[in-house]
């Protein structure tokens, strides 16, 4: 499943460098893990989870395989993007085909590097962005209202009915100035909801890129951040674009000692791969052998025959049942074997909702 997040930001924020930090990362990783490709605006990076180094050392796996998340590189918006400004129509047409946005945002002084608005004003820089966006959906939304008023007012076609529903709730928001992303919309409706391709509809991730000293708590400019994230409903974490693309190019031992040296716990890229995963509510499962310990990405949500086709359209297909191991008592009991003489093995059928950190094995028909 691959699931997108695109990094933004104005011009001068650091976004490239944090975005060329996430790609050598990824190439780092290339040695260590199989399907890693990077393409020019591309970084897929692994999520970091210390439960599949766990499981693979209990099985004794001859290869860790990790979960992922993809990263794209959209080049700067300046304001004026929803009128094309700036290639403003290309941009916005790539952030259209990510999952969600991991917004840059400066909260760093720094005489040598100018910002582009002239002043470093971190909520300013997320109000600029958002408003672009905003008057993008707007557009696209009325643009498209008349036609599906009159496909509605037919009466036979009940999606359109509902679509319109749907778009007047958003349109009511982005002419209040308030974007689309806080609209209420019951489960059933997120499907035809998202189809309405709404930019400010997109979750978001505020990413503060700080100066180093500031890597480990923050600061001032970055807490303004965090309070509006808060507000909103949104995500929202620190990271020193400098440092970062100190680390990565760094052997793993070496980046240890790196981190240390300046109090740091774990690369801040971590942390942004972590929110961006929570993000999209994703979660992750295991399948776990000799061979390899591998993570599989799936949504909040999922039943286990669609989690099956997360790894094959037959396993969904011929689906029986799912061989289930809580991640906690695969750990207790030391494998399969002691988890069902534990009676901590289970047989899940069709209704199973997979939960975090289950170690599965599908039985399917041929």
């Amino acid at each position: 499943m691959g699931f997108k997040c695109g990094i933004v930001g104005l011009p001068n924020v650091g976004k490239s460098t944090l975005f060329n930090a996430l790609t050598q990362t990824a190439a780092a990783q290339a040695a260590n893990y199989p399907f890693c490709t990077i393409e020019p605006n591309v970084g897929d990076v692994a999520v970091p989870d210390p439960r599949l180094d766990t499981l693979a050392e209990i099985a004794g796996s001859g290869a860790i395989i990790p979960t992922r998340l993809t990263f794209v590189d959209i080049a700067g918006l300046v304001r004026g993007a929803s009128k094309g400004e700036g290639l403003g129509n290309q941009f916005l047409a790539n952030i259209r085909e990510c999952d969600a946005i991991a917004h840059v945002v400066r909260c760093f002084e720094d005489g040598d590097v100018t910002h582009v608005e002239g002043k470093i004003a971190p909520v300013n820089d997320i109000e600029t962005i958002e408003t672009e966006l905003m008057l993008a959906d707007l557009e696209s939304l009325e643009k498209r209202l008349t036609a599906l008023e009159k496909k509605a007012k037919g009466g036979t076609d009940k999606e359109a009915k509902e679509t319109l529903d749907l778009v007047m709730r958003a349109l009511v928001l982005l002419r209040e100035g308030k974007p689309a992303r806080l609209a209420e919309v019951k489960p059933e409706e997120r499907k035809l909801f998202n189809q309405l391709g709404l930019l400010s509809a997109k979750p978001v991730l505020y990413v503060c890129n700080v100066e180093e000293g500031s890597a480990k708590e923050g600061n001032a400019l970055s807490a303004e951040v965090f309070k509006r994230a808060a507000e909103e409903g949104a995500k929202a974490v620190v990271v020193s674009a400098k440092i970062e693309s100190e680390i990565a190019v760094l052997p793993p031992d070496e980046q240890k000692e790196y981190l240390e040296a300046i109090d740091l716990d774990e690369p801040g890229l971590n942390r942004v791969i972590r929110a961006g995963y929570e993000l999209l509510q994703l979660l992750t499962y295991f399948t776990v052998g000799p061979k390899e310990a591998r993570a599989w990405t799936i949504t909040a949500g999922t039943k286990a025959p669609a989690a099956a086709g997360v790894i094959h359209t037959d396993f969904e297909k011929g689906f029986i049942r799912a061989e289930t191991v809580a991640f906690d008592d695969y750990v207790k009991f030391k494998g399969e074997a002691g988890a069902r003489e534990g009676g901590r093995f289970r047989l899940e059928g069709k209704d199973y909702v997979v939960a975090d950190g289950d170690v599965l094995h599908f039985r399917f028909a041929n």
